[in-house]
């Protein structure tokens, strides 16, 4: 009886000490889908939640404090970053998320990543800085936590930027910093929100984890978030709440612009612009949205549902 428990027991042992040799450096489809767990929609093969390019356009009308209203009513209070250094400042980027999680370096966990990477089928030639760049896929921004390193902290420069800008049609959330920021403002379509920028070169940092959760700044970052970065800041967005935070903020934005006209028009007191609206100022709107001259993604139905809650 005895030798049979010391027998089972090495077993566990002997099974816990694989497991931590087998810690891969690039998450399962498995596992990141076990992430995502909410997104019931169509997935990459890298188990990353596909959401689809209209919905991604459709963000880019969005305003930041739209999208931190309609997380923060969800409960999600910790998913904007601000203070950024952005390469080309005016501009707005979305996309969807691939993570990566760069440490200090020491000999013996550098080594173990190398090799576990090697197993992985990763590169083994050009430094394992561009084991993420290697997986990007169209629609993608790299997204890594550099630990705010500056100098020594650079994850790309000119060329890396333009390999990502040709993988992805997009460009970089960091960390860290960069260098070579003049050349890569001449890389057209290409942007990047960095904490610094620095002429030296990587050195000392060793990317454990590609596409986990990560930290940047005061936001847990999944892959598969959705990302919405502009001059005034950077939020990572569930990708399972996109749809609905697009269509509730295309909602409010047609709101505003009717009670702005409304406003102008000095029809009616503020209070009952910005109020509950009447029977009268909703059959207004539905007579402006009916002459509005864009085309609108949210449909007659949409806004008979809204103004039927509206008031209640």
């Amino acid at each position: 009886m005895i030798k049979k428990t010391l027998l089972a027991l090495s077993i566990t042992f002997l099974a816990g000490g694989l497991s931590a040799q087998a810690q891969r450096v690039g998450s399962t489809p498995e596992y990141v889908k076990a992430l995502t767990a909410n997104w019931k929609g169509e997935r990459m093969p890298d188990g990353r939640p596909l959401v689809p390019d209209i919905v991604l356009e459709r963000l880019q009308n969005c305003t930041l404090e739209q999208i931190w209203g309609y997380l923060d009513r969800r409960g999600y209070r910790n998913q904007v970053e601000k203070d950024w250094i952005i390469l080309k400042p005016g501009e707005t980027m979305t996309g969807r998320v691939v993570t990566a999680q760069f440490m200090p370096t020491r000999p013996d966990l550098d080594s173990l990543v190398r090799a576990q990477g090697k197993a992985e089928g990763r590169a083994q030639k050009g430094g394992i800085n561009i084991w993420p760049i290697d997986i990007l896929t169209k629609g993608d921004i790299y997204v890594a936590d550099g630990y705010g390193k500056v100098k020594d902290g650079t994850l790309i420069g000119s060329s890396l930027g333009n390999a990502i800008y040709g993988k992805t049609g997009k460009g970089v959330i960091f960390y860290g910093s960069v260098r070579d920021m003049q050349e890569l403002k001449d890389t057209k379509g290409f942007n990047a929100w960095v904490k610094g920028h620095h002429p030296s070169y990587i050195k000392d940092m060793t990317p454990t984890a590609i596409n986990a959760p990560i930290r940047i700044g005061e936001v847990t970052v999944f892959p598969g978030d959705v990302v919405f970065a502009n001059e005034y800041g950077v939020v990572f967005i569930p990708a399972h709440l996109v749809e609905g935070l697009v269509s509730a903020s295309e909602m409010t934005a047609l709101r505003d612009e009717f009670e702005r006209v409304l406003l102008q028009q000095g029809k009616y007191p503020s209070g009952e612009i910005h109020g509950d609206w009447s029977g009268k100022i909703k059959d207004e709107f539905r007579a402006w949205v009916a002459k509005y001259p864009k085309k609108l993604a949210i449909t007659q139905k949409d806004i008979d549902a809204y103004l039927a809650k509206e008031g209640r």
